[in-house]
């Protein structure tokens, strides 16, 4: 991609595209209740990346807790590029620059339910301290992973805690 990628927060104004998006990156997916309802989350950091004048992807980073761990962590996800842009450094540029923010927000765990091929290359690994709010299937254990950011001291343990648009089993499940 030649065009410069700018990223920022995204504004009320960005709704309506973000609201198209998820249904054109994900065609056999509905998580537009989810992306709608974390869109009111005062914990979420709602990121959209514009390439030209046009926003071209969007990722949500919401903030959690784990029991039995005082560190600010969060979780990512959803995160959704245009199919015609998919691949270009998008969703990478997304995701570099919400951990980025994350780190000087003084988060230092993100938890993400994804392929671990495409997360690996952020420095994400199999998560075995954190377990996801619900239990998922053997074939999806490899897809939980973490990230540990600047000033983490040790690996929490226990449970993620999620804001309740997170707390759907399906979300968590084939």
């Amino acid at each position: 991609m030649k065009e410069r990628i700018e990223i920022r927060v995204s504004l009320p104004g960005d709704r309506p595209w973000i609201e198209s998006l998820y249904p054109a990156a994900f065609p056999h997916e509905d998580l537009l209740p989810l992306v709608q309802a974390l869109l009111e989350e005062a914990s979420a950091l709602s990121l959209v990346a514009v390439v030209g004048a046009s926003p071209a992807g969007h990722a949500i980073f919401t903030r959690c807790t784990v029991t039995g761990c005082a560190d600010e962590v969060a979780l990512l996800g959803p995160l959704a590029v245009m199919p015609n842009l998919q691949g270009s450094g998008i969703g990478s540029a997304l995701v570099s620059a919400g951990l980025e923010r994350l780190v000087r927000e003084h988060v230092t765990h993100v938890y993400v339910l994804g392929d671990p091929a495409y997360y690996g290359q952020f420095g994400f690994a199999q998560e075995a301290d954190v377990d996801p709010p619900f239990p998922l299937p053997p074939e999806w254990r490899s897809a939980w992973q973490s990230i540990s950011l600047g000033a983490a001291q040790s690996p929490c343990r226990g449970t993620l805690s999620v804001p309740a648009p997170w707390l759907q089993p399906a979300l968590w499940a084939p």
